[in-house]
């Protein structure tokens, strides 16, 4: 959990200045390490969150949390370039497992994805919005953007990365487009925005607290999602929780109606998890999938004071 959490708010596309020379980072690769894994999500240890790294580590996740940023503010904007595959020679290891439909392993395989994405939007963006490192974890919400200055168009992103010795040895991607028009629900908060405001000025979790909420939250989670237990929204969500999926309304009256109204949903439950400032993250299996099986989806709560009060989303269609 990285004392100082990055976050990129509204507009700001990620910048690269000073990264690679923080990271020490040159046009040669460094050497790979060898690459231990597991073949999927669910044969992790969900209940340390799928991570086997140290959360006392400040350090080794402030420098992955800069990998990554470096990947996606170089790799990014021109996939095929010499310089963006320095690049990710340096910092994605050669047998970097890549997790869904068609994806490839390695560097090579990483930059195949960000060139399908500029290809389904052309003249993309790459505009985080927030990161955490957590353990040998980092994951980023970042949007798809033909134009970095509008949330409400491209497409909305999580992507997921184990780190070993500095270099990206997994990976997971899920993304979705973003809905044009006004919702049915009348939500017209944007996927991305940050809204929520508390009361009085709090100071930074601890990582003491950090753990707390990624406890929290994912026991809530997997409440409602795979218990199917609709009392958790009273006991752990703010009643006016702030909702950035276009298909809900903010508050937990809709979630309740929804749950409450005898529809069949298959259960679900997290099996990876990150906690990260006062943000928890977390990535969904179906309960019983089998190594291998795709994540369903990624979530992010903002938990301040014992509450849940924001929420945001990435659900791939399909």
């Amino acid at each position: 959990m990285m004392k100082h959490r990055y976050r990129a708010y509204g507009t700001a596309v990620i910048a690269s200045a000073a990264l690679l020379s923080g990271l020490g980072v040159s046009g040669t690769a460094i050497a790979a390490p060898a690459v231990a894994h597991s073949s999927g999500a669910a044969s992790l240890d969900s209940a340390r969150g799928g991570t086997s790294g140290d959360r006392q580590d400040a350090a080794a996740e402030r420098r992955n949390a800069c990998a990554i940023r470096a990947l996606l503010s170089r790799g990014f904007a021109d996939p095929s370039s010499s310089s963006a595959r320095r690049l990710a020679a340096a910092l994605v290891a050669p047998g970097a497992v890549g997790h869904g439909t068609g994806a490839t392993s390695g560097p090579e395989g990483l930059l195949a994805q960000f060139a399908a994405d500029r290809k389904r939007v052309p003249g993309a963006h790459a505009v985080v919005k927030h990161l955490a490192a957590d353990g040998d974890l980092v994951a980023v919400h970042w949007q798809i953007a033909p134009d970095p200055r509008d949330e409400r168009r491209g497409e909305a992103a999580v992507d997921l990365f184990r780190m070993r010795h500095g270099k990206v040895v997994e990976h997971w991607s899920l993304d979705q487009p973003i809905a044009t028009g006004t919702p049915a629900s009348g939500n017209t908060n944007t996927m991305f925005s940050d809204l929520y405001r508390p009361a009085k000025p709090t100071k930074a979790p601890s990582e003491r607290q950090e753990e707390r909420n990624r406890t929290f939250a994912v026991s809530a989670y997997n409440t409602l999602f795979r218990d199917h237990d609709v009392s958790v929204l009273d006991r752990s969500f703010d009643p006016a929780y702030l909702q950035h999926n276009p298909v809900a309304p903010n508050g937990t009256a809709a979630l309740k109606q929804l749950f409450g109204s005898g529809a069949q949903f298959p259960a679900q439950q997290s099996v990876i998890s990150l906690s990260d400032g006062d943000i928890v993250w977390t990535f969904s299996q179906t309960v019983g999938a089998k190594p291998g099986d795709p994540l369903l989806a990624a979530d992010l709560f903002r938990v301040d004071a014992g509450l849940i009060r924001e929420h945001w989303d990435v659900v791939p269609t399909s």
